[in-house]
């Protein structure tokens, strides 16, 4: 189920990413994602940068209970975290808060995007 349901969310995930997700699942810990992912994804669906059906695969991923991917909601922890996220290295906001995310729960955040690679986070890709 992994390979087929995961995994299948973006094929252009990197074997570095699947390999953490494949331990992450192997070992029974939790892979969060930021509540405002979710927002983003509507947001790229509308722009016609990914399908529609991510949206709905990776919210049954998460609601599924008991899976690997758990939802992180943005609260005033994470919020307070956003000041240790350098906006001259992440800019966009909604990067910003999914760095801020990994910051509070001290994890690497896994991510695709040059800027937020660059950045002084530590990042999986």
């Amino acid at each position: 189920m992994l390979r087929s349901g995961i995994l299948s969310l973006d094929p252009r995930l990197s074997g570095r990413a699947k390999s953490f997700l494949d331990n992450a699942h192997a070992q029974g810990q939790q892979v969060a994602v930021s509540a405002v992912s979710f927002v983003e994804m509507v947001y790229l669906i509308e722009k016609g940068r990914i399908p529609p059906q991510r949206f709905g695969q990776l919210a049954g991923l998460v609601s599924g209970g008991g899976t690997l991917f758990v939802e992180v909601p943005l609260d005033l922890k994470i919020a307070r975290a956003l000041a240790r996220v350098d906006v001259s290295q992440i800019p966009d906001m909604p990067d910003r808060i999914i760095a801020a995310t990994a910051l509070h729960l001290d994890v690497p955040l896994i991510s695709r995007d040059g800027k937020i690679q660059l950045s002084s986070l530590t990042t999986l890709w």
